[in-house]
């Protein structure tokens, strides 16, 4: 018989494929009660970039962080600098092609030879991290219903968060020979991912939702001069 811990397991996962998923961090009457947190507004535009602002995301970050689980694979010293609302039907429906995530919010927008790719996204500013910051970030999707082949699920390419910024053609190439694998997800799952793991979805072709909070993490302190927009 195994001695390994389960949280073992999520940090063997996450280290050599980067992503772990986590289950049951929300109960069913847990994820219903978040979900109403969201005012219908962003639930109607299909999602936002910024709820990190409001005290019940900030709650839920925290609490994230402090899950017995996803502790062993958020270091103990990060913050949660921003949180993503995705909800996706058949009425608000979309793919995103296969991509690292490399852009964060920040404060303020500064002058380095090594920052890049600036933007404004729903009034916030936006720039692709250095590659120093990019390696320790950890993203955790939180379920907030069951998400099956039907309900466009993340679809991820085992291993590939270790191969540093990979510029979208190559992305491709990877894809189209690896073996990916589709993320299922039960109701109050999380899904812990390296930002730098190569990631996509397809269209949802059944009639449920699939509402997710995307969180993201990372060090208190960022290089450049840079400064998050929140950090929690």
């Amino acid at each position: 018989m195994s001695n390994v811990r389960p949280q073992q397991m999520h940090e063997h996962s996450f280290a050599a494929n980067g992503f772990a998923l986590v289950a049951e961090v929300l109960c069913p009457e847990e994820c219903e009660a978040v979900a109403e947190c969201v005012s219908p507004g962003v639930a109607s535009s299909g999602g936002t970039r910024s709820l990190l602002e409001q005290p019940w995301c900030a709650s839920l970050a925290r609490r994230l962080r402090e899950h017995s689980v996803l502790s062993t694979l958020v270091p103990a010293q990060f913050v949660a600098v921003q949180c993503t609302y995705f909800e996706k039907s058949a009425a608000r429906n979309w793919l995103v092609p296969v991509h690292q995530d490399l852009s964060v919010p920040v404060a303020e927008r500064v002058s380095a030879p090594a920052l890049r790719g600036w933007s404004e996204k729903e009034g916030s500013i936006f720039v692709q991290a250095p590659i120093e910051v990019l390696e320790q970030l950890v993203a955790v999707r939180l379920h907030l219903d069951p998400c099956g082949e039907q309900d466009g699920p993340l679809r991820v390419v085992p291993g590939t968060h270790d191969r540093g910024r990979i510029e979208p053609e190559e992305a491709a190439a990877i894809r189209a020979t690896a073996i990916e694998v589709a993320c299922h997800t039960q109701k109050g799952e999380a899904l812990a991912l390296r930002p730098l793991l190569l990631h996509a979805s397809s269209k949802a072709t059944g009639t449920s939702k699939r509402r997710v909070l995307h969180f993201l993490f990372g060090p208190r302190h960022l290089p450049n001069g840079l400064r998050w927009q929140v950090a929690v």
